[in-house]
């Protein structure tokens, strides 16, 4: 099934893109880790998919129905979004934020808001101005739930975290997705937080897709090969990036579907890639792509 559907979107500011035809399908009641250097695009995607901004061009679907600005959409499309700022009114306390909560959404889950707030031991009383900034988030996220969305859009959310914070908030988010029929997406552009977490894949570069998929896919349909120097990887799988020195070449490859190929050539050899090298490689190789580009205009 699918959750979220973007077909040619654009996003225009005066003579600048953000985001140019970009097209997409993500699966319903998964973590989707949506990843680009600042710049990319994500928060404007975020925006868009909220409805909270306007595409210049193209359509974007929530459960196949399409998303307007402004629209809170239905039972089944209501898209809550968390912004890098966790806007949050300094003056309320926790429980003022709650009944605010409860005051703006149409559906309003009390029970699930409070049941977050007691993992993370975040105190009722106290007014947000004067929780800290790993607190606030917290409290941002339980107002975020709380509102019961199809879709819960994270820009940037564990930036005040700490790193044990930070991998027990991403492993409850998970256990939220997992217990409800919620998709959650979360952005980042720091590629370590994603360790364990996102279970399928959104990776923008200069506001285009470059790589999208489950992680497990990408990860299995990828290798490094290593081998004298050559213009060509043996067998024949697709290049993505290729490094060589005067005796040695080294080629990520993709392969094309179905069981790996044996790497029967002599002098190479195949090793798995990271997550983490998948996507910087995927980064650098639409980078020297922009600056071909760039020098043949």
């Amino acid at each position: 099934m699918t959750s979220v559907e973007a077909h040619a979107v654009s996003k225009r500011y005066g003579s600048v893109w953000a985001l140019r035809d970009c097209s997409f399908q993500l699966p319903a009641n998964r973590i989707i880790a949506l990843v680009g250097a600042n710049g990319a695009g994500k928060s404007t995607l975020m925006s868009i998919i909220s409805g909270m901004l306007p595409a210049t061009s193209g359509s974007v679907l929530v459960n196949g129905r399409p998303v307007e600005k402004g629209d809170r959409g239905g039972d089944d499309t209501r898209v809550a979004i968390l912004a890098q700022d966790k806007p949050l009114y300094r003056d309320f306390s926790v429980a003022d934020m709650l009944r605010f909560g409860r005051s703006t959404n149409r559906v309003w889950d009390q029970r699930r808001a409070l049941s977050w707030l007691e993992r993370f031991r975040i105190p009722l009383d106290r007014r947000c101005g004067r929780l800290s900034g790993g607190q606030r988030a917290q409290v941002a996220l339980a107002v975020a739930l709380g509102s019961r969305p199809a879709v819960l859009l994270l820009d940037e959310p564990l930036a005040n975290l700490d790193p044990v914070a930070r991998t027990e908030v991403t492993g409850e988010l998970m256990a939220e997705a997992a217990d409800s029929d919620m998709t959650v997406m979360l952005s980042t552009h720091i590629i370590a937080e994603l360790s364990g977490v996102g279970d399928h894949l959104l990776l923008l570069d200069a506001g285009r897709p470059v790589l999208t998929g489950d992680v497990d896919e990408l990860l299995e349909g990828h290798l490094r090969l290593t081998g004298p120097r050559a213009d060509q990887p043996p067998g024949p799988d697709a290049i993505v990036q290729a490094q060589h020195t005067d005796r040695q070449s080294t080629f990520v490859v993709r392969q094309p579907a179905g069981p790996p190929p044996q790497i029967v050539a002599p002098g190479w050899t195949a090793q798995p890639v990271t997550l983490d090298e998948l996507i910087l490689t995927y980064l650098k190789a639409s980078a020297e792509t922009h600056r071909h580009l760039e020098a043949a205009a």
